[in-house]
């Protein structure tokens, strides 16, 4: 099937490459749009089905407001402030303009609660509690609020707009803006890299073509979703760290083979039938199991991980169609040309791939003289760095995390250092009952629980709820708030009760997670388990990937806990972990481990077909695959790593967890556990059990090898694609 799809290809590159630059086209001016498309509030983290969301679409319905937005508007005044004197004017001014607000529902300041005022007495917080709004009116609120206080002149330089509603915004904003840096940063080091890989420019730019179409069909894909879902803005830090690493993984694995069968067999359809059918098959397998990894994270309800579950699918597919379908059309076009553009020390020069490959062979050979000790050694580092997931805490997505240069990110910390007592959104208690006489005394047993620092009055929401608000101490998001918040719900309650607010929320998406992940890792080792047979014809290796792939997981989950909540490396010590951040750490790295996993075992595969033993099928597999494996990591770990240069902290662990695992996973994994279980098993790797094996060669998944003749190139097509030759690394 490859082989037959590499000379198709061969046959019509140039109506396949106009296709696909038709199709690239036409993704840039539709998914052009997706930004304005995309969701970013507290929402996204919910459960839809969870009964927090429940409790306050019951609070929403009586009331009007929407418990998840807000507004903090931050003034600070030369005089200090008196709640018995009247306001001065840019406390009045900041009043004024929030009740000016159509979606402002009610309007306090510290006129009505002293609180409000900082301890210094020259600065107070003004809040807004707003109606429910579309995605598309709050970025429209928040632009004509902060407008306003440019344009007034008694709060110029003396207010700052914060809260949850522009709080997200920023976040959405912050989270584009860091992602256009650091990928404009990362895009001259990949280049450079892939001029010293592919010791070519032309080569080196075949990749890059890649990622861009990948992006832009990626970018379409999503705004096609849009229309049938939420897709939060966090899909394309995801969308654009990925796509630009497997564009770049796909395009140095199908571009070194072609090279090669090109210095073997010349230009013509041979070539490029040999590639698709070897290295396409790879990419092939390796894009589904990348994909299955990501796909998983779709079992969770949370609009958040749906999204990024979503993103990474069309990512990996765009990636894939591109390089099996779009690179081989190119590469024919190109014939010897894709040698072009290198300096001509590098073109006479072809002993760099024969010694980095020598290189690997004897530590593949070195490895499997002493697997035992190899394989136990390699197991214990990768435990140790994984220990410290042992004290693995979580916590959830806040305005907080916003740098101090943003508006929001300014009240947030001025609201934390400034005030003792800071406003915070109460644990809200909705309670089924159409009376209130037995909730008095509930609301006393609550107000006893440890960390709950006053409680309200029960009060009516409808004919049928009323509702307890219990104010807990400390950030909402702090230890003590969300003991107590847990506390508060172990607390018998005389009538059915639900849960809402910050603390109640993160607690609720925790519990969510938690139950839906033995659903996501039975689906993940599934899909591996059966991808990998279809590749492999065995059932012990996909067996053997998953604890390899489980082990390298853990090492970054691991390195997270190590860096953010523990503190070093320069990061600020966090209260832990983002609760979504390891799932998705999880299902990257798992996919990538696997997909690097394919790349090995297809050349170990090949070894053996050709007739090599099993020790040095295992050795020239690593041979062969050591410098691109190396290679495609360190563009990867460029790549995805580039999203540590964010601002936001949540952002920051996705990168650097999921480049760190890339890192582990192509060195200590592939380079030392790797030959050393392949050499502890021997033959027994390949073992499967007889109707398996059976239903393998049936399916005719055994089958790599394309045909080994073809018609003479004809001159023409010689005379177009012949160029200077050079050699790969």
């Amino acid at each position: 099937m490859f082989s037959g799809l590499g000379s198709a290809l061969h046959a019509r590159r140039r109506a396949a490459l106009l296709l696909a630059v038709l199709a690239a086209v036409l993704a840039a001016f539709f998914g052009g749009t997706v930004d304005s498309k995309l969701t970013n509030g507290l929402s996204d983290y919910d459960d839809p089905g969870g009964a927090n969301v429940t409790a306050r679409r019951i609070i929403q319905q009586a009331t009007g407001v929407d418990a998840q937005q807000g507004y903090a508007v931050l003034v600070r005044t030369d005089a200090a402030l008196d709640p018995k004197a009247p306001p001065p004017a840019p406390v009045s001014a900041a009043v004024a303009l929030l009740r000016g607000r159509p979606e402002t529902e009610q309007v306090v300041d510290y006129a009505t609660n002293p609180a409000l005022i900082s301890r210094d007495g020259h600065s107070t917080v003004v809040l807004g509690t707003v109606a429910p709004m579309r995605e598309k009116d709050t970025v429209d609120a928040e632009k004509a609020l902060q407008q306003a206080i440019a344009d007034n002149p008694d709060l110029k330089g003396r207010a700052w707009l914060g809260g949850s509603t522009p709080g997200h915004v920023q976040v959405a904003s912050v989270s584009n803006e860091d992602l256009a840096k650091a990928e404009s940063l990362a895009l001259p080091f990949i280049l450079i890299l892939l001029v010293l890989v592919f010791r070519g420019v032309v080569a080196a730019l075949v990749p890059l073509v890649g990622a861009i179409v990948t992006l832009l069909l990626t970018l379409a894909g999503l705004r096609v979703a849009t229309e049938f879902m939420d897709v939060s803005t966090g899909a394309l830090n995801l969308a654009f760290a990925l796509g630009l690493g497997l564009a770049v993984d796909f395009g140095l694995l199908i571009v070194s083979r072609y090279r090669e069968e090109l210095a073997v067999h010349g230009p013509g359809r041979q070539a490029v039938a040999r590639t698709v059918a070897t290295a396409g098959r790879t990419v092939f397998f390796s894009s589904l199991t990348v994909a299955a990894a990501l796909a998983a994270i779709t079992v969770f309800p949370h609009p958040y991980l749906r999204s990024m579950g979503l993103a990474g699918v069309i990512t990996v597919v765009s990636a894939a169609l591109f390089a099996l379908l779009g690179l081989p059309a190119l590469l024919a076009l190109l014939g010897r040309r894709v040698n072009s553009l290198a300096p001509r020390r590098w073109q006479r020069d072809s002993t760099a791939r024969e010694e980095a490959g020598d290189r690997w062979h004897r530590i593949a050979s070195g490895v499997m003289r002493r697997p035992v000790v190899v394989a136990v050694a390699a197991t214990a580092v990768l435990l140790l760095v994984a220990a410290p997931v042992a004290g693995l805490k979580f916590t959830g997505a806040d305005p907080s995390t916003l740098p101090a240069s943003t508006s929001a990110g300014k009240v947030s910390r001025a609201l934390t250092s400034d005030f003792d007592k800071p406003p915070a959104a109460p644990l809200q208690i909705v309670l089924d009952t159409p009376g209130g006489t037995e909730l008095a005394a509930y609301a006393q047993r609550i107000g006893r629980v440890p960390g709950v620092e006053s409680v309200g009055t029960p009060f009516r929401l409808d004919a049928r709820h009323w509702e307890v608000d219990a104010v807990l101490r400390g950030a909402p998001l702090g230890t003590t708030a969300k003991d107590a918040a847990a506390k508060v719900q172990d607390v018998p309650a005389p009538v059915p009760a639900r849960y809402t607010g910050v603390s109640a929320d993160f607690l609720a998406q925790k519990a969510s997670i938690a139950a839906k992940v033995p659903l996501a890792a039975g689906v993940l080792a599934l899909i591996t388990l059966v991808l990998l047979f279809a590749f492999s014809g065995s059932v012990i290796l996909p067996f053997k990937a998953l604890l390899m792939n489980t082990l390298s997981t853990g090492a970054a989950l691991g390195f997270l806990v190590w860096v953010f909540q523990d503190g070093n490396l320069g990061f600020t010590a966090q209260n832990g972990i983002e609760a979504t951040t390891p799932v998705l750490v999880f299902a990257l790295a798992f996919g990538l481990s696997t997909d690097y996993n394919v790349f090995l075992l297809g050349r170990i595969k090949e070894g053996r077909g050709a007739g090599l033993d099993d020790r040095e099928a295992v050795a020239e597999g690593l041979a062969r695959t050591g410098p691109i494996v190396t290679s495609a990591a360190a563009l990867f770990c460029l790549a995805v790593g580039a999203l540590a240069l964010s601002r936001l902290v949540f952002v920051q662990e996705l990168g650097l967890g999921t480049a760190f695992a890339v890192l582990v996973d192509a060195t200590v994994v592939r380079a030392l556990l790797v030959p050393s279980l392949m050499a502890l098993l021997g033959s027994v790797n390949w073992w499967a059990p007889g109707p398996l094996r059976r239903l393998h060669t049936r399916l005719r998944l055994d089958r790599m090898e394309p045909p080994e003749t073809e018609p003479a190139t004809s001159p023409a097509e010689e005379t177009q694609t012949r160029g200077p030759a050079v050699s790969t690394t």
